[in-house]
């Protein structure tokens, strides 16, 4: 749905997540296995990946001062099977926090959190306010209030609806 640039670092990971399902069309990408594979994900793991993209969507929500879409599971209780370490890069002494033991997408999803808590992006990542989207997107503008994942798209949908509501 948006037109908007990645996200910064690791939420680029999560907007994507968020993203491969259209909520508009019902069409989810996990579906199939192209789909799947920029996640690293087998058949099997779907259903977990699923349960925690509508977590991070729920989160996002409420970066964007919404309520959640549905029920879901919080997204700490998800991440809390992921433990993370801190990596030492020997040459520069800079230092990441990264998955303990594997790459599956939880502990590449809590690293990515925690990256994005230290940079101070994290509430930045949101979900559109529209009902019929609730797509991911990073927030760069000045204030941090934006509502829509596009303003061609949803905001002008919104803007209009507002407009006739008013001539009613």
């Amino acid at each position: 749905m948006s037109e908007r640039s990645p996200a910064p670092g690791g939420l680029e990971l999560v907007r994507s997540l968020v993203n491969t399902l259209d909520i508009e069309t019902g069409a989810d990408t996990l579906d199939t296995p192209e789909g799947r594979a920029p996640f690293g994900l087998t058949e099997d793991e779907v259903p977990g990946a699923r349960d925690l993209r509508e977590s991070l969507r729920a989160t996002l929500l409420a970066h964007a001062g919404h309520s959640p879409h549905r029920a879901v599971t919080p997204l700490g209780e998800l991440l809390a099977g992921a433990p993370l370490v801190v990596a030492v890069d020997t040459a520069d002494g800079s230092a990441a926090l990264v998955p303990a033991r594997d790459g599956s997408l939880p502990a590449r999803v809590a690293a990515a959190v925690a990256e994005a808590l230290v940079a101070g992006t994290w509430t930045r990542m949101k979900a559109c306010e529209a009902a019929d989207c609730h797509w991911a997107y990073y927030d760069r503008s000045p204030a941090g209030r934006g509502r829509w994942c596009s303003m061609q798209v949803c905001g002008a949908r919104a803007k209009m609806r507002r407009y006739r509501a008013k001539g009613a």
